[in-house]
């Protein structure tokens, strides 16, 4: 199981959202990495939810429910399916993953503006211990 992350302005669709929804179409990702962040999506995986914009945090949790594919409406782009899993009890900032110092060369950290990519596996037990 590898564990991504996945931007979004919570007032375009936050983590309440996706707990309302209960399952999305995650699409309008563009950039070409991105994209190859989308499409190596694999049913189970996991995506953090990380609301940009504002206070910048990681919120939440999603399940991959279905592989990455094109996007029927822009073939530059790619979408996947994901399902609420969870809210974090706290949300986790961009300030304090930056002031951790162990991910500066995240692409989160590094490419502010770019809105999926894979999360380090050491990221995610830095988040399980906190």
């Amino acid at each position: 199981m590898k564990y991504y992350l996945a931007k979004s302005e919570p007032s375009v669709y936050s983590i309440d959202d996706l707990e309302r929804d209960g399952t999305t179409v995650w699409d309008g990702v563009t950039n070409p990495q991105a994209v190859r962040a989308i499409r190596a999506m694999r049913p189970g995986d996991r995506v953090f939810i990380y609301h940009s914009g504002g206070v910048s945090a990681v919120v939440g949790i999603a399940k991959v429910k279905s592989e990455g594919r094109d996007d029927p409406k822009n073939p530059k782009s790619a979408v996947v399916d994901l399902e609420f899993d969870r809210k974090l009890e706290k949300p986790v900032t961009l300030a304090e993953i930056k002031q951790s110092g162990k991910f500066d060369d995240w692409a989160l950290v590094r490419q502010g503006r770019l809105s999926t990519m894979e999360a380090p596996p050491e990221f995610v037990e830095w988040l399980k211990k906190r």
